[in-house]
């Protein structure tokens, strides 16, 4: 299957390098390209869009600001001619940062992170329709079962699977981990957090009572998650 895939820069000549990269890779869908970033929203929202190479010097708005209008953005790579912004790129949980002009060995280093985050954690279905994910754990690869899982926290590089059993301790982001997980059973509700819509025990105004556990909503992710919550059904 194809990754699913998005350019957004000003500079045509930008965007064709990016297509062109990509082209010698069999992996991956270029499902659009933008010149501005506010175009590319609806996309990134109904497309079920897995990666953007993202410019960040942009007219109307540039492309660390783009990042915080998305709520729950999938893998961003960034693309860009100036280096002083990479600190403040990865503290918005970017995968990777390019510097222009990307030599094509250096893109396939991207490459090999995109696969990484996408596989490290893959859903599966067995014979009796239990859905599980296989982690990495020690080395080894866990079997988790999706019914099983309360809620993610998320702890920088790493992340906490808390089950009903026990809490794994996995070296993965909460969004990598998050975009392999069921959209109509999981979702974000926090920079920090990801549940188990079903595992919702009681609504606090903006916290949710799941497990022993007071977990707050984000204020980016109030509406959405209220309304997955309430329109639950059993």
């Amino acid at each position: 299957m194809s990754i699913r895939s998005i350019i957004i820069d000003d500079e045509p000549l930008a965007i064709r390098v990016i297509e062109n990269h990509l082209a010698k890779i069999n992996t991956f869908k270029v499902v659009n390209t933008f010149t501005n970033p506010l175009e590319a929203i609806s996309t990134i929202q109904t497309e079920n869009i897995q990666v953007v190479f993202l410019d960040i010097n942009m007219p109307l708005i540039n492309g660390l600001d783009f990042i915080q209008t998305i709520q729950d953005p999938p893998i961003i790579i960034i693309t860009t001619a100036y280096r002083e912004f990479a600190v403040d790129s990865f503290e918005l949980d970017v995968l990777d940062y390019l510097v222009k002009p990307i030599p094509f060995n250096r893109f396939m280093k991207s490459v090999s992170k995109i696969n990484k985050a996408l596989s490290s954690s893959k859903n599966e279905v067995t014979e009796d329709n239990k859905q599980f994910v296989f982690v990495k754990i020690d080395k080894k690869l866990h079997k988790i079962y999706l019914d099983s899982i309360i809620y993610i926290e998320s702890l920088r590089d790493y992340i906490k699977i808390h089950t009903s059993t026990e809490v794994h301790l996995v070296h993965q982001t909460l969004k990598s981990f998050t975009a392999t997980l069921p959209k109509e059973i999981f979702i974000r509700v926090h920079r920090s957090f990801t549940i188990s819509i079903g595992k919702v025990n009681a609504v606090n105004g903006n916290t949710l009572e799941i497990s022993d556990k007071q977990i707050p909503i984000g204020r980016n992710y109030v509406q959405e998650v209220k309304e997955a919550i309430f329109s639950k059904k059993n």
